[in-house]
C-alpha cells in the first residue's frame, strides 16, 4: 500500500505547528451554501452563507470547520482576518496526514 503523503499532493494551505495545524482561508460569504471551495495559491477557498456582518461569516465559517472535521468547536479557532476574507485557522491538536486526508476528500 502506498502511504497517504505519496498519494496525496501536500497542501500548501496547512502548516504544521506545535499543537496543531494552521489552515489558511479564503472565505466567501453570502453563499448559496456551506462548502469547501478549490485551492486558491496558498489558500483553500471556503463558502459560508452567512453575511460578513458581526461576525455572523466567522462564526459560521468555525462551525462550518468543526463539523467537517469532527471536532469540538473549541479546537478550531479564528487566530488571524478577523475583518478579511484571507483567514488563518488554528485546528488545536491536528497532525498535518490526517488533516490532508479530510481536506483532498473535501
Amino acid at each position: 500500500m502506498i502511504p497517504v503523503s505519496e498519494r496525496v499532493p501536500p497542501a500548501t494551505f496547512l502548516r504544521e505547528t506545535s499543537g496543531g495545524i494552521l489552515l489558511s482561508v479564503k472565505l466567501q460569504p453570502r453563499a448559496s451554501k456551506n462548502e469547501i471551495g478549490e485551492v486558491l495559491g496558498h489558500e483553500l477557498k471556503i463558502k459560508v452563507t452567512a453575511p460578513p456582518v458581526d461576525a455572523a461569516a466567522n462564526e459560521a465559517l468555525v462551525k462550518f470547520l468543526a463539523e467537517k472535521l469532527d471536532c469540538a468547536r473549541g479546537k478550531v479557532e479564528l487566530i488571524r482576518g478577523h475583518t478579511s476574507r484571507h483567514k488563518i485557522i488554528f485546528l488545536h491538536g491536528f497532525k498535518l496526514d490526517a488533516a490532508q486526508k479530510i481536506f483532498a476528500q473535501r
